[in-house]
C-alpha cells in the first residue's frame, strides 16, 4: 500500500465514527482499493556513507519486548515508553538507568514529564501519572487519546482524539477544568500539539493553534497554520501533527497533508504559511525550517519568511520521520533504520549511521549533544555527532 493510501485510510477510519456501516465500508474499501492497486513508488536507493562529519552510537536500549512507544526529554534525562507500559529513564549521555516503572497496561501514547512528574495514558483510556517512578494516582478518561500529556506547574494536560483538552493536578489528579470545541466529525488518531508558551498552554484544535488559559482553560487567541482544501470531510482534514518546533516565541507545525506554517506565539499571528502534503514533524531552528513532503522530499525554508532555500530529493520514498534541527544538521531516520545528518544550510548530506534495520518512528529528540531515536522493532539508540 502507497504512503499516501496509508494516510486516507488512517482519515477514513476515523470518518466512520458515528456513520452508518455501508458508508463507512464503502469508504474504507474505496480507499484500500485504491492503495492495493499497485505497490506504489520504491524506495530511493540509498547513497554511499558522504562520512563529512564524524559521528558514532553512545549507548542503545532493547524495548523489543515492550516495543518503544516514545522519548520525552527531562533536562538530561530521557524518559522512554514501552508499548506495554513499562517506563524508563535514563541519564541521556550514558544511558545508565535512574528508574524504570510499570503503568500496567498497553499504552496508546508516549509520555510527558516534567522531570519529576511523568504521565502515559493507556488503551483502557487510563490516565497514569508518577511522581520520580512511583505510581501515584490513575484517573479512567472518557476518550480515547494519541497525544502523549504536558506536564507543566504541577499540572497535566491531556488532549484527546476528539480534541478536548482536560487538565488535572499533578499531585492527586484532582480535575481541574475541561475544554470542549465544537469540532468537526473527523479528527485524526495520531498524535498532535500540546506545548506552552510562558503561561499560555498551546493545543492543535483541527488546521488551528488554539491558546488556552492553563488555570481556567478559556481561550486567549486562535491562528489558523493552514488552510484545508478538498472536496470532502476526509481530503479537508488538516489536524496539526505534532511535535511543533519551537524557537523562542515562534512555533512552527506541520498540518496534517496541507502544509506548514509558523506562528508568533508572543504577537498572536502567523509569520507564514505554505501548501503541501506531509505528515511528520517538522524540525526548526533561529535561521530554517525544514520539513518533508508526502514523497519525502525535504526542503528547508526560512523561518523569517518562508522563502524556499532548498529542496532534495535523494530520500524519496524512504518514508522519513519527523525532523530535528540541531546545530548545523538537519537529523531524521528513514524505513531501513539509517539516521541522517545533512548541513541544515544546503542540504548536503554529512553522515548517516545505522541503528538496528527497522524503520525509525516518531521525531528524534536531543539532550544536551546526545541524540535519541526509536525504531518500530523498539530498539532506543543514541548518536553523539562531532
Amino acid at each position: 500500500m502507497s504512503r499516501q493510501a496509508e494516510g486516507g485510510l488512517v482519515k477514513a477510519a476515523r470518518w466512520c465514527a458515528g456513520r452508518s456501516a455501508a458508508t463507512c465500508a464503502a469508504l474504507l474499501a474505496a480507499v484500500l482499493a485504491a492503495g492495493c492497486s499497485s505497490e506504489g513508488p520504491k524506495p530511493t536507493p540509498l547513497f554511499p556513507d558522504p562520512a563529512k562529519i564524524t559521528g558514532h552510537q553512545t549507548w542503545k536500549l532493547d524495548f523489543s519486548n515492550f516495543g518503544a512507544q516514545g522519548i520525552a526529554v527531562a533536562g538530561d534525562a530521557f524518559v522512554i515508553a514501552g508499548r506495554d507500559g513499562h517506563l524508563e529513564a535514563v541519564d541521556a549521555a550514558t544511558g545508565q538507568e535512574r528508574w524504570r516503572a510499570n503503568a500496567d497496561g498497553r499504552l496508546s501514547t508516549g509520555v510527558g514529564t516534567d522531570g519529576r512528574y511523568a504521565a502515559v495514558v493507556s488503551r483502557d483510556g487510563d490516565l497514569i501519572v508518577l511522581d520520580r517512578g512511583q505510581a501515584t494516582w490513575h484517573r479512567h478518561l472518557d476518550s480515547a487519546v494519541e497525544t502523549a500529556p504536558f506536564v507543566a506547574g504541577e499540572r497535566i494536560f491531556v488532549m484527546a482524539v476528539d480534541r478536548s483538552v482536560r487538565a488535572f493536578d499533578a499531585v492527586d489528579g484532582t480535575p481541574i477544568w475541561t475544554y470542549a470545541h465544537p469540532g468537526d466529525a473527523l479528527t485524526l488518531a495520531q498524535a498532535g500539539v500540546l506545548a506552552a508558551w510562558r503561561d499560555t498552554l498551546l493545543v492543535g484544535q483541527g488546521s488551528r493553534l488554539t491558546a488556552l488559559d492553563p488555570l481556567h482553560g478559556t481561550v486567549r487567541w486562535e491562528v489558523p497554520v493552514a488552510a484545508p482544501r478538498g472536496t470532502n470531510e476526509v481530503e479537508r482534514l488538516a489536524d496539526l501533527v505534532g511535535p511543533a518546533a519551537r524557537i523562542g516565541s515562534v512555533f512552527c507545525i506541520r498540518a496534517f497533508e496541507n502544509g506548514v506554517g509558523c506562528i508568533d506565539a508572543e504577537r498572536a499571528t502567523a509569520l507564514w504559511s505554505i501548501n503541501g502534503g506531509g505528515n511528520q514533524a517538522v524540525g526548526a531552528d533561529s535561521e530554517y525550517v525544514v520539513s518533508a513532503d508526502g514523497s519525502d522530499r525535504i526542503a528547508a525554508r526560512r523561518l523569517s519568511n518562508g522563502e524556499s532555500v532548498w529542496l532534495s530529493d535523494k530520500f524519496q520514498n524512504r518514508h522519513l520521520s519527523g525532523m530535528l534541527v540541531v546545530g548545523k544538521t538537519v537529523v531524521f531516520g528513514d524505513l531501513q533504520g539509517f539516521v541522517h545528518f545533512l548541513d541544515r544550510a544546503t542540504g548536503e548530506p554529512l553522515l548517516y549511521l545505522p541503528t538496528d534495520g527497522a524503520a525509525i518512528v516518531g521525531t528524534p529528540v536531543v539532550s544536551g549533544n546526545t541524540i535519541a531515536v526509536t525504531t518500530a522493532k523498539g530498539g532506543v539508540f543514541a548518536f553523539r555527532p562531532e
